[in-house]
């Protein structure tokens, strides 16, 4: 019998031709996920399980809208939003490995108008590509009202660069939207395509992320999970995705947010993640060197203090696991990944040779990074299936 009946039923309709197994359960998981939405601590969640070469658990659970009682499919789109900046990275290692940048550039030998940045007394200062990818450039954040006057990399890099840094460079850690958007602006100027021309071209056509797009059409905003929080009675509340400033994801009315912008499935996001895992090849086809995985994938760091959750430091666009405890327990020292400010999470486990993907929309979380259903999840995946 199987373990989750209608696993079956979800995962056909999401695929063509005929019918295919059920993908497999691991019972914990799926138990745990359920007491979550019997909580309301979620409305539902797809979660994926998988090691380098297979998906070892993939399954969908509760409502994608509680509204309209539509049930949460494998195939369900969500908003990943900072789990888009391991992308950008790999994007960055690319035009490294083909001599076109170093991360140890000054950001003003590609973007012109940084020759003009300030630190915080006034005086002329410069940053490097490195810094950007280890959120210690900085360099300030820009609100929504700053942003919305613009749809491209290149009107969003001046508004960057007019603001004063917010310390010296390298001295601190200090989480950072904007040098994520600055380093994609210039893998567009080194490779002379637009950031989600060149993702779509090398990325996600040749992994088969058909999923996967900064402006999901109207065919897989079908798909979209809702977001919700919790009201002050413990019921869930939809709310709305607050960069879209009322346009429908569809819009193109805005920029392609490197830092943060991405739809995906569970599906998409473990093809990105196992060609990671297994050292920038899959398919056959190579997309990044095993140095270049190593590069991102370790710390960088040194001894400043990062990260949202203790015992982490920083690669170029990762968070790494140093000391695993509280959320991150279940994981090996040396695991990396990154996590989405509605709760979504992608952990890479190398010791283990596991991948941990964690969807769900809720937006009240206090720290996600950190959250209960973060760690009841990771925990739930080393239960004995």
């Amino acid at each position: 019998m199987l373990k989750n009946p209608c696993a079956l039923i979800f995962w056909a309709a999401a695929i063509s031709g005929p019918l295919r197994a059920a993908p497999p359960v691991i019972q914990s998981v799926a138990t745990t996920m359920q007491a979550l939405v019997d909580a309301r601590e979620i409305s539902g969640s797809v979660t994926l399980v998988a090691d380098s070469e297979n998906i070892i658990h993939l399954a969908a659970t509760g409502l994608a809208d509680v509204e309209t009682q539509t049930a949460m499919r494998p195939d369900t789109v969500f908003w990943i939003a900072s789990m888009t900046k391991p992308i950008t990275a790999t994007a960055v290692m690319m035009m490294q490995e083909e001599g076109r940048l170093s991360v140890d550039d000054p950001v003003a030998r590609y973007l012109p108008e940084f020759r003009q940045l300030k630190d915080a007394a006034g005086q002329p200062a410069s940053i490097t590509i490195r810094q950007c990818l280890t959120h210690s450039s900085g360099l300030c954040d820009l609100s929504l009202d700053e942003t919305k006057t613009t749809a491209t990399l290149a009107g969003l890099s001046p508004l960057i660069a007019s603001k004063p840094l917010k310390f010296p460079p390298g001295s601190q850690w200090q989480y950072c939207q904007t040098g994520i958007n600055t380093v994609a602006r210039i893998v567009e100027v080194v490779s002379g395509k637009s950031y989600p021309d060149f993702l779509q071209d090398r990325l996600f056509t040749p992994l088969g992320m058909v999923d996967t797009s900064f402006y999901p059409p109207a065919a897989q905003v079908a798909r979209l999970a809702t977001p919700y929080k919790r009201n002050a009675s413990g019921q869930l509340e939809k709310t709305g995705l607050f960069f879209l400033n009322g346009q429908p994801p569809t819009s193109r009315d805005r920029y392609p947010m490197a830092n943060g912008g991405l739809f995906s499935t569970a599906a998409d996001y473990a093809k990105f993640a196992q060609m990671i895992l297994r050292g920038g090849l899959a398919t056959g086809t190579r997309y990044l060197q095993p140095a270049s995985i190593r590069q991102m994938t370790s710390p960088q760091t040194g001894d400043l203090l990062t990260g949202f959750t203790p015992g982490n430091a920083w690669g170029l666009g990762w968070c790494i696991v140093c000391q695993p405890q509280g959320a991150s327990a279940a994981l090996s020292p040396g695991s990396f990944g990154h996590g989405g400010l509605f709760g979504t999470q992608a952990w890479i486990d190398p010791v283990k040779n596991r991948i941990h993907l964690l969807l769900i929309q809720r937006s009240d979380l206090p720290n996600s990074d950190a959250s209960e259903i973060r760690r009841l999840f990771q925990n739930a995946t080393h239960t004995p299936r």
